[in-house]
């Protein structure tokens, strides 16, 4: 079974386990944002969430998948690519996360004919390792310079979308060059902007 690190879309995925994918889709999205724009692949232009390169690609479906889709759609901001067809981002990372052993999929039949598929946590010790790392971070067990860039960046996006996280705190603050923190701030207050708190029942 595949064991590389996760994406930042996909420990978003699995902080956001327990909410409805309507909740949980645009903080994905938002991590996939975050995580091209750190990657230096979607920058910042006035405004305007653009490709850098129309020919790049990172090797994850879920990230190249949003950024075919930025690159063949109208211009928008960072705001409105946080919701924009979202769900299509959080199915993309699902599916990798299958494929990586992390989760499973299960099909059945709604009513006997239509047909569904339910994910089921499979690696249970690597979500709970996650959400443990998000413990010792927030509750500042862990000295801030011993914490990733991707990790800061991903309890940064969480605590903006009020996921419910296993401790209360501030992440540190990722060490990133000011067009990437700019981004960043514009997808947290995107989220605050966007989700409201609390959490929906699970549906999927």
């Amino acid at each position: 079974m595949p064991n590389g690190p996760l994406s930042l879309p996909a420990r978003l995925c699995l902080l956001a386990w327990d909410l409805d994918p309507t909740r949980a889709a645009p903080v994905v999205r938002a991590g996939a944002l975050a995580d091209l724009a750190r990657r230096g692949l979607l920058v910042d232009d006035g405004g305007i969430v653009t490709p850098r390169d129309l020919d790049s690609r990172t090797g994850d479906p879920a990230l190249d998948g949003l950024l075919e889709l930025v690159s063949e759609s109208f211009p928008h901001d960072w705001r409105t690519w946080v919701t924009l067809h979202a769900r299509h981002t959080l199915d993309a990372v699902r599916e990798h996360l299958v494929a990586e052993g992390v989760l499973r999929a299960e099909k059945h039949r709604v009513l006997g004919v239509f047909p569904s598929v339910d994910h089921v946590l499979a690696d249970t010790a690597r979500a709970d390792a996650l959400r443990a790392e998000a413990r010792r971070v927030l509750s500042g067990a862990a000295a801030p310079a011993d914490v990733s860039d991707t990790t800061a960046t991903a309890l940064t996006l969480a605590t903006a979308a009020d996921l419910p996280l296993p401790a209360s705190g501030t992440p540190p603050t990722p060490q990133a060059p000011p067009a990437f923190t700019t981004i960043l701030h514009e997808l947290e207050t995107a989220l605050r902007d966007t989700i409201p708190a609390g959490s929906a029942p699970r549906g999927r």
